[in-house]
């Protein structure tokens, strides 16, 4: 199935334990940093002005992670983002990072749209939503073209 956003990242030395292996908090590290290059490069909304000017968050109000594998300094992982549902004010997404090997850890996240002045939940922006919606349309449509 073709994930609605998709990029390349290199595990580094700062990633990684004594072991040799990427701690598991920097996987959640890994994971904000890709959801936000998505908002930016993917969905065309930039992630920075949402949280300065626009003073809207979109803190994870739900996390479920999956480690599969290890990863070690050098390897190259596959990070890709499904598009689960769009509520009126919160988001929810399947999230994996996969080595040359398989899958090294899973998550599904749920985000929630709120206000950095009251820290209540508030509906989509109008621009925001109206790109998730274009997100998910194509990411069915890719998903349709491939059957």
């Amino acid at each position: 199935m073709t994930a609605a956003f998709e990029r390349e990242v290199l595990v580094r030395f700062g990633h990684c334990d004594p072991a040799g292996i990427v701690f598991f908090p920097r996987y959640y590290e890994l994971l904000n940093a890709f959801v936000e290059d998505w908002f930016n490069e993917g969905l065309g909304v930039p992630y920075a002005e949402l949280l300065g000017p626009r003073r809207i968050g979109l803190p994870t109000v739900q996390l479920q992670t999956n480690f599969e594998r290890i990863s070690r300094q050098g390897d190259r992982l596959t990070q890709r983002l499904w598009i689960e549902r769009v509520g009126r004010s919160s988001l929810s997404l399947r999230i994996s990072f996969d080595g040359a090997d398989g899958p090294r850890v899973s998550f599904g996240q749920v985000l929630v749209c709120t206000s950095l002045e009251t820290h209540q939940s508030q509906p989509f922006p109008e621009d925001v939503r109206a790109a998730l919606v274009r997100a998910v349309q194509q990411q069915q449509s890719q998903q349709s073209s491939e059957q």
